[in-house]
């Protein structure tokens, strides 16, 4: 089992290439919003690692998961804090207790 640390590149990469597949690398440069040579610097990376590997053609190259076993490591964190909001409590009528006549 690899152990990818969250909040990562490598994290981000792996978790695109889960939901879509095939994928080129000009596909994933636009949906990570990264540039092209940090991209290829990392899918390098995990070639070599044994987790993907690059299929070139003369056009495009594309990007093939080799392993699935994968854990995600590190704290789970909410990028915006929420505000807690708690729903109104109706305000209760003020009864007179004296009786009109």
């Amino acid at each position: 089992m690899i152990e990818i640390p969250t909040g990562t590149l490598t994290e981000k990469i792996i978790r695109e290439l889960q939901k879509t597949y095939p994928i080129t690398v000009s596909m994933l440069k636009d949906r990570l919003s990264i540039s092209e040579k940090l991209l290829m610097r990392e899918l390098e990376r995990l070639q070599v690692k044994g987790i993907i590997l690059l299929e070139p053609l003369p056009d495009r190259i594309y990007i093939r998961l080799l392993r699935f076993d994968f854990r995600f490591i590190g704290r789970k964190y909410q990028k915006r804090f929420l505000k807690k909001t708690y729903p109104k409590k109706p305000k209760e009528k003020e009864y007179d207790d004296s009786i009109y006549f």
